[in-house]
């Protein structure tokens, strides 16, 4: 099992900017793929971005594409998310998450591995 401990959330204003960490430990856990999701108050766990073994193929969701950016460090085994004009809708708790396969994917379901999440708030 791969443990995960997010940090880096707060409470910001519009526009603001905010990069949250994810520590993995583990077993190997540089030679897998890595995700963010977020889930709001009410609403289901949703994808943020995946970025793969290298860090050399990411994918994101379209509601952050060009905002967002996701990267690893793999010789300190912590994945990055760099968040860049946040909006109020960017408001939830993130959860870094570990799937046991290199590649990117997008679904809950595809990772095996959670941390305990970090509240993110953005205000107008």
């Amino acid at each position: 099992q791969v443990q995960l401990v997010e940090s880096g959330g707060g409470l910001v204003q519009a526009g603001d900017s905010l990069r949250l960490s994810c520590t993995a430990s583990g077993r190997s856990v540089s030679s897998y793929a890595k995700g963010w999701f977020r889930q709001a108050p009410g609403k289901e766990r949703e994808f943020v971005a995946s970025i793969n073994w290298s860090g050399a193929d990411t994918a994101y969701a379209d509601s952050v594409k060009g905002r967002f950016t996701i990267s690893r460090d793999n010789a300190k085994d912590i994945v990055y998310l760099q968040m860049n004009s946040l909006k109020p809708e960017d408001t939830a708790v993130y959860y870094c998450a570990h799937r046991n396969g290199p590649n990117v994917r997008r679904m809950v379901i595809d990772y095996d591995d959670w941390g305990q999440g970090t509240q993110v708030t953005v205000s107008s």
